[in-house]
């Protein structure tokens, strides 16, 4: 060879760099898109938000005596207060664009007051509705002070201040994956529906992107908006044809659009306020349940929050500023408890899984979408009629958007080393109980009608039974605690991804952080984060 010199060895392939931030977002959390696309966006938030809305007072209201006219009245109830907590939360909370919504997580515990015989002696079933109904408003005010005292206290700050990106992996992709019986099971309720849709919207969302360029962010930005109302027009059609008019009970009640009763029951117009079903009953041992399942919402929300942090392309959350989000979410259970909506609140799942496919994660379109909240729950027979698409419909949704929060959960492990066995046991063990657990536990309620744990005290069966049933909180305190307990050395703490996380240890400790959660009005001067 002339010249001399050794020839140079071939490059090794390279991994991907980790990012902070995620990139590829279109608008992040401070950067609204133009006015018609943030009203767009933000009416399909709505839209996504109204399945968990629908589906909590439907199962259960008929259990405590109520009628059509009270399920569509408990509805537009958790659609005010969603919208109000959604603002409160946007603006003095963690300043993500989270929706703040009902969640599944108290309806055990609801359904344990609504059986527990206390009220059986009402010979009315709307008396004994609104007695049940107190019931829960009494031990959801109780359970909110643990949130509001946690949150505002800054002791969940503490907590936060150990969490690593590989033990938020688990707490994340669970909080997501987690939920996978409300998909496809709900889909094949009514397959000709909810499988259309979940065909179109991937097709839509994916696919007809890179075939049309020129609207390129159309399909995949308002790909829900298209797919539900096509798939709802034709579960019409099918409806008004008389395809179920012989069909089981079931079939109709999950395939039919003229059968959820609201549109008849709802009133024209009417706002919600404190105390409509009359003054709150407390009772210790039902509060004391309640509690256990805010503090289990409040695991879940955590793991939410960090994943809307992502989805949003801002920083991972300050623990202070991921405390004061905790306060004002139980601001907001205490809201749900005064104003009476049968379930507490918690950060909606499905709609930190639209910030992904639509890579909008702007504030502004969630404080819209919170605005058609709040409208559409006073404008009873308009919020009746998008309530009434059918349940498969929204199910098929859900198959993407959970996933997407999983998969949100997972990318946590570009900090991690993955070639570690500390870091494989980890994942390993809390990954697979947090799915095991809470099966064993479901199979066992479903088959015995009492969860395992079954003494004398209802509550405190609801106390032990209620957090085993939830794959988030199982996964993610396994995760947590053996991730500090478990041999932590000073190599051990770059295979835990702790280092990337350190500038975010304290509020100061990046400038960004001033920019993504800074609270409105100068507040920060008289409220300072630490």
């Amino acid at each position: 060879m002339s010249g001399g010199g050794a020839p140079k060895p071939p490059s090794e392939p390279q991994p991907h760099p980790p990012k902070d931030q995620l990139p590829n977002i279109s608008y992040c959390i401070t950067s609204p898109p133009p006015w018609p696309e943030a009203i767009l966006l933000g009416f399909q938030h709505y839209l996504v938000m109204l399945g968990t809305t629908v589906l909590i007072p439907t199962a259960l209201v008929p259990q405590m005596g109520g009628g059509n006219e009270e399920k569509a009245k408990v509805i537009q109830t958790l659609l005010f207060v969603a919208g109000l907590n959604t603002l409160l939360q946007t603006l003095f909370g963690t300043r993500l664009p989270a929706v703040i919504g009902g969640s599944y997580t108290f309806v055990p515990t609801t359904i344990s007051i609504i059986l527990s015989g206390r009220f059986s002696d009402s010979s009315d079933p709307i008396e004994k509705f609104k007695r049940t109904m107190r019931a829960i408003q009494g031990s959801l005010i109780v359970a909110s002070t643990l949130q509001i005292v946690l949150g505002f206290s800054g002791l969940w700050r503490n907590v936060a201040r150990f969490l690593s990106p590989l033990s938020a992996v688990p707490l994340v992709a669970l909080v997501g994956f987690g939920l996978y019986e409300l998909g496809f099971p709900g889909v094949a309720k009514c397959v000709e529906i909810g499988l259309p849709e979940l065909v179109i919207l991937v097709f839509v969302s994916q696919y007809m992107p890179h075939v049309f360029h020129r609207g390129k962010h159309v399909f995949d930005r308002f790909a829900v908006i298209f797919t539900v109302v096509i798939v709802w027009i034709y579960a019409h059609l099918l409806t008004v044809g008389g395809a179920y008019n012989d069909a089981a009970p079931k079939t109709q009640a999950s395939c039919r659009t003229d059968r959820a009763g609201l549109l008849g029951a709802a009133p024209w117009i009417r706002i919600p306020y404190p105390f409509q079903w009359g003054a709150p009953s407390f009772d210790a041992g039902e509060a004391f349940a309640m509690m256990m399942a805010s503090f289990v919402a409040l695991v879940e929300s955590t793991g939410a929050f960090v994943a809307v942090s992502r989805f949003s392309s801002a920083t991972m959350v300050p623990p202070s500023i991921l405390s004061r989000g905790v306060g004002w979410q139980g601001v907001g259970i205490l809201i749900s408890g005064l104003f009476g909506t049968v379930n507490g609140s918690s950060v909606s799942v499905e709609n930190a899984g639209l910030l992904a496919l639509t890579r909008v994660g702007s504030r502004r379109v969630v404080q819209i979408s919170a605005g058609f909240m709040i409208f559409f729950s006073i404008l009873g027979k308009f919020g009746a009629l998008f309530a009434s698409i059918p349940a498969p419909i929204i199910a098929a949704l859900y198959c993407l958007f959970f996933g997407y929060v999983g998969a949100g959960g997972l990318s946590f492990l570009q900090f991690c080393n993955l070639n570690s066995f500390r870091t494989k046991f980890i994942l390993a063990f809390s990954i697979f109980l947090g799915l095991s657990v809470p099966q064993y536990f479901n199979e066992y309620t479903l088959v015995n009608g009492y969860g395992p744990v079954h003494t004398g005290g209802r509550w405190f069966n609801d106390i032990i039974n209620v957090p085993f049933q939830s794959k988030a909180f199982v996964a993610g305190c396994l995760a947590y605690f053996l991730d500090n307990t478990l041999h932590r050395d000073a190599g051990i703490r770059k295979d835990r991804g702790k280092h990337w996380w350190d500038k975010f240890w304290s509020y100061s400790g990046d400038t960004r952080s001033q920019e993504f959660y800074s609270l409105p009005f100068n507040l920060n001067k008289y409220f300072p984060s630490v």
